[in-house]
C-alpha cells in the first residue's frame, strides 16, 4: 500500500496524460506529488536527472514524459524521436533503480503493436510482427522503455511496471488542426462551424474506420490503480474495449457541440488503419473498469475547450 504522504514524481506533469495523473493522485488523497517543467529539469541530461533524484529522493515515479508528434513529424525526424525518447527513459529508469525507488510506472503507446496485430490487440502481440513505418522510431523507443522495466525487474527485482493506454482525450488536449488527433480536431471544427453558421463541416475519409477512445481521467485512475495493485512483469493495456466508427464519433461530437449543419466526407483523403482496439481483459481481471462513457467524455472535453483562451488553444 502506498502511504498518502509518499513522495511521487510525475515526469511530464503538464501534458494531457501527466496532468490527469496528478489530478487523480491528488483526488485520491496523495499529498506529496511533485513535478518539474522542462526548463527546471532536462530529462535528456543524465547528470541533471541523477542530481534531481539524489536531492528529491522520490519514492514512486510515473514516467509520462515523452517527445511526441504527428505522422509528419515522426516521418521527418525519426532520429530525434528515437534518441530523445530513449535517453529520457534510460536516464529516469536508471536513476530510479540507483536511488531505490519503490515503484515506477512507465507509459507506452498504442503504436508499439505490430501493424497487422490481431484485433482486439492482446498484450502478448508485442514484438510479433513489423511496426507501422510512419511512427516506427517512436514505437521502438517506447518498446525499449517497456522492456527496460521488465528486465530491471527480472535482474534486480525492481518493482517497475508498464501500461499501454489507448487513444486518449480530455482536458489539456491539443486542438491545433495541423497536429491534433481526431477527437479534438472534430470538436474544434464543429465549434468553429457553429460560430460561423456554416452549412457543413468537411471531414477526411469515409468515416468507416473503427476506433477506441478513453477519457484521460479514466486513464489516470487506471494508472493509479495499477500503481497500488499491480506488480506483474507484462505491461497492461488501458482502454474501454469498446469501439465506434469515425462516422459515429462525428455524429456524437456534432450533437454535443450543437452544430446543426451537415457532415461531408472527403473520400479522396485517407481513412488510416481500418480497426484499432485493445484487449482489456487483463485490466478487467485486475479489477479496474472505466467510468466515463464516450458522450459524457466528449461533453466534458468540449466544456473544457470553451473555458480556455482561444489563442492558447490554437497554437
Amino acid at each position: 500500500m502506498i502511504e498518502k504522504n509518499a513522495k511521487i514524481y510525475v515526469a511530464g506533469h503538464r501534458g494531457l496524460v501527466g496532468s490527469a495523473i496528478v489530478r487523480s493522485l491528488e483526488e485520491k488523497g496523495y499529498t506529496n506529488v511533485i513535478g518539474r517543467t522542462h526548463h527546471e529539469l532536462d530529462l535528456t541530461n543524465q547528470a541533471d536527472v541523477f542530481r534531481f533524484f539524489e536531492e528529491e529522493k522520490p519514492e514512486y515515479v510515473v514516467l509520462a514524459a515523452a517527445h511526441v508528434g504527428g505522422i509528419n513529424a515522426n516521418q521527418t525526424y525519426p532520429a530525434d524521436f528515437i534518441y530523445i525518447n530513449s535517453i529520457i527513459q534510460c536516464n529516469v529508469i536508471k536513476a530510479a533503480h540507483d536511488h531505490h525507488v519503490k515503484k515506477l510506472l512507465f507509459l507506452g503507446s498504442s503504436c508499439i503493436y505490430p501493424k497487422m496485430a490481431p484485433q482486439p490487440i492482446p498484450e502478448d502481440a508485442l514484438l510479433t510482427g513489423p511496426l507501422e513505418t510512419t511512427n516506427e522510431a517512436y514505437a521502438i523507443a517506447k518498446i525499449s522503455g517497456m522492456e527496460m522495466c521488465k528486465f530491471f525487474k527480472r535482474q534486480y527485482g525492481d518493482d517497475f511496471i508498464s501500461c499501454m493506454p489507448t487513444n486518449l482525450y480530455g482536458p489539456n488536449d491539443n486542438f491545433n488542426l495541423e497536429t491534433s488527433h481526431v477527437m479534438p480536431a472534430m470538436i474544434r471544427k464543429f465549434d468553429d462551424a457553429k460560430k460561423a453558421n456554416a452549412e457543413y463541416v468537411e471531414l477526411w475519409g469515409t468515416g468507416s474506420p473503427l476506433r477506441e477512445f478513453l477519457y484521460v481521467d479514466d486513464m489516470a485512475d487506471a494508472c493509479v490503480y495499477l500503481l497500488e495493485n499491480y506488480s506483474g512483469e507484462q505491461h497492461v493495456n488501458i482502454g474501454t474495449g469498446k469501439e465506434i466508427t469515425i462516422k459515429g464519433l462525428a455524429e456524437l461530437v456534432k450533437k454535443v457541440v450543437g452544430f446543426e449543419g451537415e457532415i461531408r466526407w472527403n473520400s479522396d483523403m485517407p481513412d488510416g488503419t481500418p480497426r484499432k482496439l485493445c484487449d482489456v481483459s487483463k485490466l478487467h481481471s485486475i479489477g479496474w473498469k472505466e467510468k466515463v462513457d464516450l458522450e459524457e467524455g466528449i461533453r466534458r472535453e468540449y466544456e473544457w475547450y470553451l473555458s480556455q483562451d482561444e489563442k492558447d488553444l490554437k497554437k
